[in-house]
């Protein structure tokens, strides 16, 4: 197999799809959540309480809830294997992400139930399914490991179970999503619809040092692309993808919840 390169570069930034906003953002809403304080991380055995990454700004949280910003490349690991399912770990060793992503229409700020959210990356290695040995480790491969994805409940909320994802060359560490609407969901897979967002959401630098440190991520000996030398995160926090992240226990292995609400051109 000819592999696709791993340094993704930014497609052109068309103003057009998702906005990103975290656990602020959402209060803004009214959707529930309420705005928690960014801490630093502390020595790579705690886990941080809440980190959002970069410095704290609400005001700009709050403000990206209908604002459009540049919709990112899909980059070259997609595959169309068109799973509906609510865990996406299929057994992949890592500790355990819980993402809770909200859909809103970017125009009006309504909630979007029904709309299929999908999301794919790489494992603690750094290797895509379908794509192993691109980022030089050999494993398993069903072409099928953290892929899929779930419709938005009436509250416009996608829950999925995931890993803290590693890293591979030239990327700093990221998930790849597309929002779908007016998608057919039967026996677990989707077909139809339309693709109104495709993005990557990003994480913590405080985090993602803390867990680095530790199994099975520090086996990944790739050099690791920090935030700030990323070719696609654009540094705006939120309103670039970054995802707000607060502790699933009292360690990094523990896991942690990473929240955000995504506002699409739908």
């Amino acid at each position: 197999m000819t592999l696709p390169p791993t340094n993704q570069q930014p497609s052109a930034h068309s103003r057009r799809s998702v906005l990103a906003a975290g656990t602020t953002a959402a209060a803004a809403l009214g959707l529930g959540a309420a705005g928690l304080a960014t801490i630093g991380a502390g020595p790579a055995s705690a886990a941080p309480a809440t980190h959002s990454g970069g410095a704290p700004n609400a005001a700009v949280d709050a403000a990206a809830v209908c604002t459009l910003f540049a919709e990112v490349t899909e980059g070259p690991y997609y595959l169309d294997v068109g799973l509906v399912r609510a865990d996406v770990t299929e057994g992949k060793a890592g500790f355990p992400l819980k993402l809770a992503l909200t859909v809103v229409n970017s125009t009006t700020c309504a909630v979007l139930p029904n709309a299929l959210v999908e999301i794919w990356h790489c494992d603690a290695l750094g290797e895509y399914s379908g794509f192993v040995g691109a980022n030089g480790h050999s494993e398993t491969d069903d072409g099928t490991f953290l892929r899929g994805g779930v419709l938005t409940d009436s509250a416009g909320l996608a829950s999925i179970t995931t890993i803290y994802p590693g890293w591979y060359r030239g990327r700093a560490i990221h998930i790849h999503i597309k929002v779908h609407t007016g998608v057919t969901v039967s026996n677990g897979t989707y077909t139809g619809g339309t693709v109104v967002n495709t993005g990557q959401l990003f994480f913590s630098e405080t985090v993602t040092t803390a867990v680095a440190k530790l199994s099975p991520y520090s086996a990944n000996t790739v050099t690791r692309t920090t935030l700030s030398q990323d070719s696609i995160y654009g540094g705006l926090g939120a309103q670039d993808g970054l995802l707000t992240l607060t502790a699933l226990g009292s360690t990094a292995a523990s896991g942690y919840s990473g929240t955000l609400t995504l506002g699409v051109a739908s």
